[in-house]
């Protein structure tokens, strides 16, 4: 009988050996959240640059086809896109003779910084006119360029806005 006794005694684990345990557990926990929450910053500036890119090339692409004579020319126009939606909806081809539309974008991506669901995708970027100034960038009556709308800094040290 007192096999069993001792036996009992031995089953469980002692206070310091579930103090260690959790010290471990919490030392690992404090290595592992940051990494996580820098990789995920990381994908969404993957994002960003990605969206910024193909943004920027459809309008690139619809000041091409205006120089180009392929967009009906408008007096006073700066030959860039009225909004961000022009570019999905498309123009159309003035020298195709059947007026067939040019599309410069398949959809608008939404910037990965707006946490508003709300918004529709192309109202979640910040949009600068041809007139404005660089460093203040402000809307207009065409889209020169999109940049972000957060406050938020990248991880190499430049806010997303001047990205």
């Amino acid at each position: 009988m007192s096999f069993s006794r001792q036996g009992a005694a031995r089953r469980g684990f002692t206070l310091i050996e579930l103090l260690v345990t959790l010290a471990i557990l919490g030392l690992l926990a404090m290595l592992v959240i940051p990494t996580a929450q820098v990789t995920i910053q990381r994908r969404s500036e993957q994002e960003l640059r990605f969206a910024l890119h193909e943004i920027r090339q459809g309008i690139d692409a619809y000041k091409q086809a205006y120089d180009e004579g392929r967009i009906a020319k408008v007096l006073n126009s700066t030959g860039y896109p009225k909004s961000l939606d022009v570019l999905v909806e498309g123009v159309a081809d003035q020298r195709s003779p059947k007026r067939s539309k040019i599309f410069f974008l398949r959809r608008v991506p939404r910037d990965p910084f707006n946490p508003d669901s709300a918004l529709g995708d192309a109202d979640t970027w910040g949009k600068r006119s041809y007139a404005s100034d660089a460093n203040e960038p402000r809307e207009g009556e065409d889209v020169y360029d999109v940049f972000s709308n957060t406050d938020k800094v990248g991880l190499n040290g430049i806010p997303y806005k001047k990205w």
